[in-house]
């Protein structure tokens, strides 16, 4: 086992850098195609959350620039990406028990394939050691910090006798301008930072993800300037926390002033952003919400918990009135706004009463769909080791009754927009109906209607004539 842990250079250096291992792979690969007549192929599937989505567009488009050819089938893949997550117990069960497959493929059906494994879960030396012990066909194992060096970590694994470990314990450079594969030709994501400085007590993230750290304005507008110019209409500002970007900038900078500057961007039609934490949910960023046109009127705003005493001891620093009231603030400036939430059930210590609290918010606020999830106990965080774990019986007769308070209200704010006509962009065909497509109106309502997939890309106006609950049917006008 190799294992490699080198000082980042600057990031056009490093850049560079990678580029001329991307050329050296591309000359095995060209002479493979020549010699075959036919592309290496790579599957690659993103775990978790879309910042882990938009890393692996950029896994992709280097693999790309490698000179392999995309497979949606693993059984015929010469080279298999895992970006995994660790948030839940489920999605790491999960990559266990790909690998324990993989390792028979290897075996009987291609021997030369190579595995590769990155990303949150990587980061975390129990995994590191269980893979090292009982998943030795494993390839490449890297984290969260060093993901621009796939290519300089495939050449060494085809250098060496056995797998490459290069796990960093920190951040040290953002690589700016990698290849990249977007899934969509009509919307993107953006990072804005990386990292996360809240520490609530259940979350794993700020673990394996690092400290909060902000791009440079300039840096994002330029990528997005670049993605518009490429026929982009919609961006989604990725970040753990984007309330609080800019703090750790040399030239501190706000969300709500970087909001601005994108929305001044000519032919950008559409602008989300992800995720906001409560407590950094400014009256100056409601403002930038409400004046600027292209930010869609809809906003993703976890609360966790209803009780203020198990949000105390999630480590969320706002209380269930302090919340309501900021939703209050938010409904006021932009009454059109819908709310979207993550809910978990089941932390330790909760009690029936703090649960008729969670219940609360939900009738109060009204969402328009929530992230609901049963606590996942993660090794490493503080609230894994806390007393009153609450029994799995309870837990699950308690997400249940929350489901059934929350999906008549969010029938309820969906049918808000029956008889309206909102601008839908466009996604996809139907995977079901090749005449039916699908796209999404500004408050990120799923719409369904007739059409032809040459409208993908565009924003087109929509009539919403039947309320689906979870999503809506159009007719197109």
């Amino acid at each position: 086992m190799e294992k490699q842990r080198t000082t980042a250079l600057p990031s056009t250096e490093e850049l560079a850098r990678q580029m001329t291992y991307i050329q050296k792979i591309r000359q095995e690969n060209d002479k493979y195609l020549a010699e075959t007549g036919h592309k290496k192929k790579f599957y690659s599937l993103a775990m978790g959350c879309q910042m882990n989505a938009h890393d692996s567009e950029k896994l992709e488009g280097m693999l790309d620039e490698m000179g392999y050819e995309a497979t949606t089938e693993e059984t015929e893949a010469d080279f298999i990406i895992y970006n995994t997550c660790c948030v839940r117990e489920n999605a790491e069960l999960k990559v266990y028990g790909k690998l324990g497959w993989l390792k028979h493929y290897k075996e009987t059906e291609n021997p030369n394939a190579m595995i590769a494994l990155c990303g949150c879960m990587m980061q975390q030396d129990v995994v590191q050691q269980t893979i090292m012990k009982k998943y030795r066909h494993v390839d490449l194992v890297f984290g969260t910090f060093n993901l621009y060096k796939l290519p300089e970590l495939m050449c060494m694994r085809m250098d060496s006798d056995g797998p490459v470990f290069d796990i960093w314990q920190e951040y040290q450079e953002v690589v700016e301008d990698l290849p990249s594969i977007r899934h969509f030709s009509y919307k993107a994501s953006v990072n804005i930072m990386f990292g996360c400085n809240n520490f609530c007590s259940y979350c794993i993230v700020p673990y394996v993800r690092g400290r909060e750290r902000s791009r440079e304005p300039e840096d994002i507008l330029q990528e997005i300037r670049k993605l518009v110019a490429d026929g982009v209409k919609e961006i989604m500002l990725l970040g753990q926390n984007v309330n609080s970007y800019g703090k750790t900038l040399e030239h501190p900078i706000s969300f709500a002033e970087l909001l601005r500057k994108v929305n001044e961007i000519e032919g950008l039609e559409r602008i989300r952003f992800m995720t906001s934490h409560p407590k950094d949910m400014s009256d100056e960023l409601i403002l930038a919400m409400k004046a600027c046109d292209k930010v869609c009127k809809y906003l993703h705003l976890p609360f966790q918990s209803g009780s203020t005493k198990i949000l105390k001891k999630m480590n969320r620093h706002y209380t269930k009135e302090g919340y309501l009231e900021l939703v209050r603030k938010v409904k006021e400036a932009m009454p059109d706004v819908t709310l979207s939430t993550d809910i978990i059930v089941g932390f330790p210590g909760e009690t029936e009463e703090d649960f008729q609290e969670t219940l609360d918010v939900i009738r109060e606020v009204k969402y328009c769909t929530a992230f609901t999830f049963i606590y996942s106990k993660r090794t490493g965080t503080p609230a894994a080791v806390m007393e009153d774990q609450v029994p799995e019986e309870v837990v699950k007769d308690r997400f249940q009754r929350m489901l059934d308070v929350l999906n008549p209200l969010v029938h309820e704010v969906t049918q808000t927009q029956v008889g309206k006509v909102l601008p839908v962009l466009v996604e996809e065909v139907s995977k079901n109906d090749a005449g039916i497509l699908t796209g999404r109106t500004e408050q990120n309502t799923l719409v369904h209607f007739t059409g032809t997939k040459d409208l993908i890309g565009q924003i087109i106006p929509v009539k919403i004539t039947e309320n689906k609950t979870f999503y809506v049917i159009g007719e197109r006008m």
